[in-house]
């Protein structure tokens, strides 16, 4: 039995259990927050500054509009002035999407629009079968420059 005059001799040695158990914590958290994370929906956003759109020559596109107050109008069908359910615009787009593949189409929204309202309308489009969606926007001198 040592005495308390005796020195005991130092570990020299790391516990690292603790350190192991703060990793596995951290990996159990990454695992369950990375699904999240990839929510959403798909834009193929421009490498460089936007320019006009070249349309295709034997197809006309597809325009889904929104309005101010959030209704929703398809440049297909009849009574394109007419606002559309959500079931109509799915049910359109298939038609379209299954007769023409490669179909532009275009998502134009009044710049008053929540932007909830947009990404609903975008997901409509998937559900119609859309790949790609561009936006129909303005020329950038068209609005005011803050000072």
């Amino acid at each position: 039995m040592p005495t308390p005059l005796q020195k005991r001799k130092l570990m020299g040695e790391i516990n690292v259990v603790p350190y192991i158990d703060v990793m596995l914590v951290l990996l159990v958290i990454f695992m369950i927050t990375a699904p999240l994370l990839t929510q959403g929906v798909k834009v193929e956003l421009p490498k460089a500054d936007a320019a006009a759109i070249e349309e295709a020559p034997d197809s006309q596109p597809v325009v889904l509009s929104v309005d101010e107050t959030g209704n929703l109008f398809l440049s297909v069908g009849d009574d394109e002035d007419q606002p559309k359910s959500a079931t109509e615009i799915v049910d359109l787009v298939k038609i379209v999407m299954e007769a023409a593949p490669e179909t532009p189409v275009f998502v134009k929204a009044d710049r008053k629009v929540e932007y909830g309202n947009v990404v609903g309308a975008m997901v409509l489009l998937q559900r119609g079968g859309v790949q790609s969606i561009g936006f129909v926007t303005d020329p950038l001198e068209s609005y005011p420059v803050p000072e």
